[in-house]
Parts: structure tokens; C-alpha cells; sequence
């Protein structure tokens, strides 16, 4: 019995995407770790704003030389204005709970962000949820609480810190579905890290910490992180675009994965059972969310 060409390349391109997107996933995790690691003797504020910086350079170069332009009428537009909020909402809390709690509970809370991106768009756009999704939605949620354990002692304040970067980075999302089609990657790239800038200058009114001058250590870590966060970024649109979203998307939970690692052997955190179980109470409501809005 023979493959089909067809299947045979449909195969191929999924399992390539895949690759792309574990690629992607990898990437983002270590641009955590060395924001995580800038954080340390750097001011959070300043962290945002050198690591804004560097992300509109860089894409802001990629469309140059793409002949694009930087600032068309539609970036003013009121989807892009709610999008700059929930990325000012999202970068700052995120990179605050990055700099304040375990890499590895950071991580683990933000995958519930498609959860919550699909319980925003049956509010906000009103998308058909059926009860089996909102189920999924409602144990997704349970499974990020059993991560933070509010009720026991352990619980630290400071983990809600990740619960609002992930909220922000839904409402982002969300709000980038919005948002006018005509606008490049490259210029949502632009704006979305001018959008950080802000939210470090933001903050360095809260922080009243001074900016410094930038060791050789925490100036690598900084310059690292742009350049392995816009290499990620390329992989995850080279993954979306190569094999079939519904084949590839699951993949972005590996970065849980990488991120766990990367708290546990570089960062010499913990993990406890209360960790692993919510861990994977959210990671199966995602995937169990994904494959029925696949079906439907």
C-alpha cells in the first residue's frame, strides 16, 4: 500500500513546524533565564527598558530592510492602542515575577495564557465555548491555583505577580486578533517592545531605584536575551507558517519544559508535587481545549 505524496509532504511540513516551534519555545525560556539572571543587580526598570531598546532596534532594522514602513496610520488604531495597555500590563508584571519568584513557577503559570485567551474570546468576541471547553477552562484555572496555593504556607503574595504578566499577555493576544490585518509582524514586533520601554519608565517612578552603568555581565545577559528572544520570534512565525496550526500549536507547551530545566539547574529551585500536578492539570485543559476547537 502506498503514502500518498501529499500526506507524505503534509507529514513532513507538521513535523517540521513542530521542530520550529519547540525551537521557539526553547529560545523564549532562555530569554527568561537572562532577564531573570540581568535582574539581579540590575534595577527591574532598567531591565525593561535596555531590553525594549533592543527589541524595536532589531525589528525595527528587520523592516527597514524589508522596505516597510514603521509607523502607518494603523498603529494608532484603537485595537493597537489596547494591545500597547495589556503589553505595558503583561512585560511588566512578567518580568517582575521573573526578578521576585522561581523561573520555574513564572513559567508554569504562563502557559495557562491560552486558557485564558479562549474564556476572553467567548466573552469579548463571543465565540462559540461548549460546556466541554468551559469545563477544561474551569479545570485549567484550578490547575494554575494549585500552583499558587493560596490556603497553604508556602503561598507567596508575589507569585500573583505571574498571574497578572499572564492576564496581560492574554489581553494582548486577544487584542491582537483585533488588529488590523495590514499591519507586519515586524511592525507589531516595533511597537509591542516600544510598549516594554514604557512600561520600564513606568515603573522606575514606582521603583526609585537610579539607572546604573550596566556590568559586562548583566550588559552580555541583556544583549543575549534580544538576540535569542528575535530568533525565537522567527522560529515561532516560521512554525505557524510551515506545518498545520492545529498539528503544531500543542508544541508550545514544551516550553514548560524547557523553562523547569532551566529553573532546576541553573537557577537551583525546587519543584514540588503541588508544582507538577497543577503543571499538568493546565498543560492537558490547554491541549484538551485545542484539540476540541480543532474538532469544531
Amino acid at each position: 500500500m502506498s503514502i500518498s505524496p501529499d500526506i507524505e509532504i503534509s507529514a513532513r511540513s507538521n513535523l517540521i513546524g513542530a521542530i520550529w516551534m519547540v525551537v521557539a519555545m526553547a529560545g523564549f525560556a532562555v530569554e527568561d533565564a537572562f532577564l531573570k539572571a540581568a535582574s539581579i543587580n540590575l534595577p527591574v526598570a532598567q531591565v525593561l527598558m535596555m531590553f525594549g531598546a533592543g527589541g524595536v532596534v532589531i525589528f525595527a532594522l528587520w523592516a527597514k530592510v524589508l522596505g516597510q514602513r514603521m509607523m502607518p496610520p494603523e498603529v494608532l488604531s484603537k485595537p493597537m492602542r489596547i494591545r500597547a495597555f495589556f503589553e505595558v500590563i503583561g512585560r511588566l508584571f512578567f518580568v517582575l515575577a521573573l526578578a521576585l519568584t522561581p523561573l520555574s513557577s513564572t513559567t508554569a503559570i504562563l502557559q495557562a495564557t491560552p486558557i485564558v485567551v479562549v474564556l476572553g474570546a467567548a466573552v469579548v468576541f463571543g465565540e462559540k465555548v461548549g460546556w466541554r471547553r468551559w469545563s477544561a477552562i474551569f479545570v485549567g484555572l484550578v490547575g494554575v491555583l494549585i500552583i499558587l496555593k493560596p490556603t497553604g504556607d508556602s503561598f507567596s503574595p508575589l507569585s500573583i505577580l505571574a498571574v497578572l504578566g499572564m492576564l496581560g499577555f492574554a489581553g494582548r493576544d486577544l487584542a491582537s486578533r483585533a488588529a488590523p490585518k495590514s499591519l507586519s509582524v515586524q511592525v507589531l514586533g516595533i511597537w509591542g517592545f516600544a510598549a516594554i520601554i514604557f512600561a520600564g519608565a513606568l515603573y522606575m517612578g514606582w521603583e526609585q531605584k537610579m539607572l546604573v552603568m550596566p556590568a559586562l555581565r548583566e550588559l552580555s545577559f541583556l544583549v543575549l536575551a534580544c538576540g535569542v528572544g528575535a530568533g525565537a520570534y522567527v522560529a515561532l512565525m516560521r512554525a505557524m507558517r510551515t506545518g498545520a496550526v492545529a498539528s503544531v500549536t500543542p508544541f508550545r507547551y514544551s516550553r514548560l519544559l524547557f523553562g523547569l530545566g532551566l529553573g532546576v539547574f541553573v537557577f537551583g529551585e525546587d519543584m514540588d508535587q503541588s508544582m507538577l500536578l497543577g503543571s499538568a492539570i493546565v498543560v492537558l485543559s490547554g491541549l484538551f481545549i485545542l484539540w476540541r476547537g480543532n474538532r469544531a
